[in-house]
């Protein structure tokens, strides 16, 4: 797991942020009280990945802006993904993910 700080931001809401967090293929993996439920709502929308299992996905809203399917995550994951189990991550293209190190200043 690394150490420092990581937040998720659509349109200058934060809408995830921890200091404690994981990366998988690149992701930031929010733990679940991290999260700002108030803006996901879950889809019907399920994915699966070879290793991690399957996905969920939910629906980020702020404001007027609503993005669909722009979060997901793995409730049951597979041995290998276990650290990650209801972790959630966002697509990049469509939210800003910070991440810094200990002491370190934000990277976007």
């Amino acid at each position: 797991m690394p150490l420092g700080y990581a937040e998720a931001v659509l349109d200058g809401t934060v809408i995830a942020k921890t200091d404690t967090y994981e990366i998988v293929e690149g992701n930031v993996y929010f733990p679940p009280l991290s999260i700002k439920s108030e803006y996901l709502t879950e889809t019907d929308l399920h994915t699966h990945c070879g290793w991690k299992g399957d996905a969920s996905y939910y629906t980020i809203k702020v404001g007027d802006k609503e993005l669909t399917n722009a979060a997901w995550y793995y409730p049951k994951p597979l041995e290998k993904a276990s650290h990650i189990k209801d972790y959630v991550a966002f697509y990049k293209d469509k939210v800003d993910i910070s991440i810094a190190p200990t002491g370190g200043v934000l990277n976007k």
